[in-house]
Order: C-alpha cells, then structure tokens, then sequence
C-alpha cells in the first residue's frame, strides 16, 4: 500500500459520513421487477443457525438463516433472523426488519474474509465495495465451507495473495476512492454508490420461513457461550476496504441501523417513567447563575446559544478549584506513603487537576499500577520488579532476527504500522518534535512491546495517542508502559475488531441523552442520528483531539478519578451536546452537518464549563443514569475479566 493510503482512522468522520451516504443503495427496493423476480430467483444455499452478536453477552446474540439466492445471472446474499422463541434475543417484527440483511447483490460485494479459530466457531466478515462491512456471522452449524464453495461457483472468487482468509469477489481493480483525513484536518467526503437494480421479492426472502423456524425450535440448536471478542488484526498491506474494516473506526449501516432500533424508547421496561422522574427532578433544580454563557477565547470561533440552559435546568456542580499542589498533595499521606483517604483525593483531584509536577506520582495510583495503600518502599520495590520484567517482555520482539521476521509476517504488519504511526503522534509538542527524537523511538517500543504483551489485542491505530501524554508525564520507559498497561485494561475493548465496547458506550450515550435531555434526543430520532457516532472520536480516544495538550491531560486525571461516576465521560458528550442543543435544532442539521459541527468543535470547548455541567447532569442522573450503562461498558473493567480477548483465530 502506498504510504498516501495508509490513514488515521480514529477519525471516524469520513467514515461514518460515507456510509451514511452511501448506505441507501442497500434498502432501496425496485417494485418495477418484483412479479418477475417471483418467478425467477433460485434459492441455491441455505444455512440454519447462522448468528451475529450485537452485544458481548452469549444470552444476546441473534440466530437466524443464510441464504443465496441466484437470479439470472446475478447472486444475492441474505440473512434474516429466526421468529419467535428460536433466537436468544427477544425481537419484535420491527427490530427482526431492522436486522435482516436483504438481498445484497455480490456486485456490492467487494470481499469476504473467513475466520476458523481453533476453540471458537467459525465466522466470516462481508465487506462491502465501498468499505463498509457487516457485523461478523457466526455459523454456529458449521458450513463456512460449503457456504465458499457456492459462491464460487457462479462468482469470480479470488483468494487474496497478501492473506490466504481474505477472498476477493469479481477482484475490482479499483481500489476505495476515498480519503480519510487526519484527525487534525477533519472533512467528509462523500462516496458516489448507485443503488442496486435489482431486489429479491418479498416472498422469495421469507419462503417457508415460520416452517423452517417451527423446525429449527425443535432442534437441537443450543446456545453456546460466548466467550469473547474477535482480536484485532491489523495489516496495512491490504486494499483500503479491509484497512478500514479491521481499523477500530468500524461503523456500517447495519449496525447503525441495528443501534437506532436498541435506542428506541422502550415502554415495557419502565424506562420512560424513569426518564420523567429524573426530568422531574430537573425542574425541581433551578439553574444557579446566569453565567452560563462564560466562555474562554478559545471559543469565540464557535458562539454558544444564548438560550441554550435557559431552557434547561441544571443542578450546578461545585466551582472548580485550583490543581492539587505538592504542599496539599503531603496531606493525603502518612509518614510511609500511604494515601490515607483515597476517596478524598480523588474528589481533589476531580474538582481541581493536578500540578503537573505531581503527575509523574499520582497518575499512576489513579490509574490502579499501583495501590493507594502501598508505600514509598513498596512502590519502589514494584517498580524494579515491573521494570524487569518490562525488559524481559522487549527482548522477545528485540531478539528477532532479519531472517526470522521475514518469516513472522504479524510482527512485521504490526511493527509497520506502530513505526507508521508514532512519527506523526504529537510531533508539535517539544517532547516529540525534531528528526530523531528518542522519545518517539521509545513510544514506538513501548507499543512494540505491548504487542507482544497482549498479543490478542495487539497494536491498533490510535493506541499512540492514549499512550503519548502517559509517557510525557511519566518519562520513564517501564513505568510508562505498565500505566499503559492499566490503562488499556479498561479502555481496550475500545479497540476490539467486532466493536462491542464503543457500541456499548455509544448505546449508553443515547440512552443518557433520552433520560436528560428528551428534546435533544427527538430530534436525533427524527433526522436517524440516534446511533451517535459523531461522538466516536470522542469515546474512542478520550477526547485526545478536542482539547490542547495540557488540558487534555488535566480532562483525563480528572475521568480516572471515576468520581462521581467512571462513565463521567459519556455525561461529559451529554454536556457538550446540550450546550449546543438549540444551534443544532434551529440549523435542523442533518448526520453530516452534524459531523462536520462536532468536528470543527475540536479547540472551542470549555473544559471547566462542560465539566461542571456533566457532574451536574451526573448528580440529576443518579441511579437512573447509572440504569442506562450497561455492565462492563467501558472503562469499567469487563464483566468476564480476563476473558474478552478469548475469541481468537491466530495467535501472534
């Protein structure tokens, strides 16, 4: 691949953009060919117990039937969920519509990559012409095979040179024409997708279905745990579709789609009488001041509404303070080191920061490498343990040999790609700018050496951002690989390929905006914005683009307080978008405009302002808010810890 097509991908904006533009083409139905295509279509494969996972929970996932359909000369592929009580999940006509895959014509197709780990079910990735791809099918039966086979035979089907599980359809010699921007330069381009002409009936999609259900839930068709997330992989010599499918930016309309349903009120569970009386509550708490339109200079490109918390009532939270100081910062500890009232601190810390000379101490306690309760002597001996044995995990990848890379085809994808990435991490800031700076060699080794460390998660692209400030501050290569270490504990299924952690948190999200903010969350519901991924860049990386670089590390202190809550981040996307609330109503933006707003929000926030405002939507919240966040969103540690990185079919 050339050096111009390989992208940053935690830019989410093109991508998301594309698909929304380019998704239509794969409902749009031709009603001029459905008396034909009744006589005409040929069901030449079907395959029953084929399911996806929409969640990282085994008593979710969502079984139904595989089929092909051949008409004329031209293949199409569908799956549609079982009905009834013949799969895990409990759908209604509507979500099982919203789930089916219909009719998508293999000239739509671009590749089909086949996974068959060892311990895990087979499964395989359909990925679209235009980059897109939908969420992985698991053949809980078996078939993978035959299911390649079939296509092959009335398809040009070509196994890739670069990766002997990537199968080309037809082998379009064109490339994805598109541009994914830096994250620093954001835009949206848009990608020209016609519709499809053709479109399988109705009854040709559903024959004999409820029979075949009514067989299928007398069966022997059990659910078999889940027992984790697909790794990622990463492989840079691939055609940009694949790149783009396996990045961590892997947003397509099914699971757009799939999301906007899941975040539809839903009456049965008694979650819109919660959503009153945390309103309810809103109104009880009046507004504490009218300066709510303060605002730095950084934010004069971008004017807040002058009504927007007019209209909005908000228990304030408290002012913030000036950052802990090394003279305060004494007081939380007894005579051998030990935080005394860890509680306490972490409300300091939250309300005010930190000095930066006391970040190289106290981040790493906020961050869990090591306890509160240890002392001086014992975070001196851990920290020689821990150094050693960071020395022994970096001589596994240092003592490769030329010969024995070029058999070790991972180790080279990985080590391009982190080589790739860490010459353009944060190159303005003086701790990393200047041809051959050491520290940009030692954030390259870092990540080398967490490759080797997690060897399921490996590297991915904008691990470099996260890691940047952690070895800024700390400046010392081991301790700032275990913070790193700790860090990814709860931040890594940010980064997992089948995307299970950002969809939880971009779910959680929306949930969050319908409970705080209902007319805010109409709105997106009636402009089909409810999947909210014009806050993945936010999630995914911690709002490392959004601010400059001193705040972000004082934002990122303050999250990992986890105080008043470890999600304050997702009340803090609440926030933001509440202060632009009525710009964003009054200028009726669309998915795209409302893109390219967020993005061109980057350097115009008010840290402190919409800090105060999360915690004060925080409080409102309470157990309701807390209802909203699914167990094990992230950075709570996963529920099955230990676990999520199971599923895997190569090992590194």
């Amino acid at each position: 691949m050339l050096e111009s097509e390989v992208h940053d991908l935690s830019d989410d904006a093109d991508y998301a953009a594309s698909q929304q533009q380019g998704s239509a083409s794969m409902m749009l139905r031709s009603d001029s060919t459905k008396n034909s295509l009744r006589e005409d279509a040929e069901i030449i494969f079907t395959k029953e117990n084929v399911a996806i996972h929409p969640t990282q929970f085994a008593s979710e996932r969502i079984s139904g039937r595989l089929k092909l359909i051949k008409q004329n000369s031209s293949l199409f592929l569908t799956w549609i969920p079982y009905k009834g009580n013949s799969s895990e999940a409990r759908l209604s006509d509507d979500e099982r519509n919203l789930y089916t895959i219909k009719a998508v014509s293999f000239t739509e197709i671009r590749s089909i990559r086949r996974h068959t780990p060892a311990l895990a079910w087979p499964y395989i990735i359909v990925v679209l012409s235009s980059g897109l791809a939908y969420p992985p099918l698991y053949f809980y039966s078996g078939g993978v095979k035959e299911f390649l086979a079939t296509i092959k035979q009335h398809v040009l089907l070509v196994r890739s040179e670069e990766d002997a599980n990537v199968f080309l359809v037809n082998d379009f010699q064109n490339t994805l024409q598109r541009t994914l921007s830096s994250l620093e330069l954001p835009r949206a381009v848009p990608i020209a997708c016609g519709p499809s002409n053709l479109s399988v009936d109705e009854s040709v999609l559903n024959e004999n279905q409820e029979r075949a259900d009514n067989d299928v839930n007398n069966g022997s068709f059990s659910a078999t745990q889940f027992h984790g997330r697909p790794s990622h992989k990463v492989d840079p010599a691939r055609d940009l579709s694949i790149h783009v499918l396996e990045k961590f930016s892997l947003v397509t309309k099914f699971a757009r789609e799939t999301t906007s349903q899941l975040f539809r009120e839903n009456h049965s569970n008694g979650f819109s009488e919660r959503r009153t009386h945390a309103e309810t509550n809103l109104d009880h708490h009046p507004r504490k001041s009218s300066h709510v339109e303060e605002k730095t200079s950084d934010e004069s490109c971008i004017a807040l509404d002058s009504q927007e918390f007019d209209n909005l009532s908000l228990v304030w939270g408290k002012p913030r303070q000036p950052p802990l100081g090394a003279g305060e910062w004494i007081i939380f500890l007894d005579s051998e080191g030990r935080v005394t009232d860890s509680e306490a601190l972490r409300k300091r810390v939250f309300y005010g920061g930190l000095d930066h000379e006391l970040r190289n101490e106290v981040w790493s306690l906020l961050l869990g490498y090591y306890p509160y309760e240890s002392t001086y002597a014992e975070r001196e001996f851990q920290k020689s343990v821990k150094k050693s044995e960071y020395e022994n995990i970096k001589n596994q990848w240092q003592s490769i040999s030329s010969a024995q890379a070029k058999r070790f085809t991972k180790f080279r994808e990985r080590k391009g790609l982190i080589e790739k990435d860490v010459v353009r991490t944060d190159r303005s800031i003086p701790f990393y700018e200047g041809d051959d700076n050491p520290n940009v060699n030692i954030l390259r080794d870092i990540l080398l050496t967490y490759s080797f460390y997690n060897f399921d998660l490996g590297y991915c692209q904008g691990m470099s951002d996260l890691l940047s400030p952690i070895l800024f501050v700390m400046d010392d290569e081991s301790e700032a690989f275990w913070c790193f270490v700790a860090l990814m504990e709860r931040l890594g299924p940010n980064f997992n390929r089948d995307q299970n952690g950002m969809h939880s948190q971009l779910f959680a999200l929306s949930k969050l905006v319908e409970l705080l903010d209902s007319p805010l969350h109409n709105y997106f519901k009636q402009r089909d914005c409810l999947n909210y991924f014009f806050c993945f860049r936010w999630i995914l990386i911690q709002f490392k683009r959004e601010f400059e670089y001193e705040k972000t590390m004082r934002l990122w202190e303050v999250l990992w307080t986890h105080y008043p809550s470890e999600h304050l981040h997702l009340y803090l996307c609440v926030a933001i978008l509440n202060r632009y609330r009525g710009k964003i109503i009054r200028e009726e933006m669309d998915f795209d405009t409302l893109l390219k707003f967020i993005n061109e929000l980057s350097g115009h926030i008010d840290l402190d302002a919409n800090l105060r405002d999360a915690e004060a939507l925080c409080i409102c919240a309470g157990e309701n808010g807390a209802a909203c966040i699914p167990p094990g969103t992230p950075p709570s540690l996963p529920v099955d810890d230990g676990s999520f990185y199971a599923l895997q079919d190569e090992i590194l």
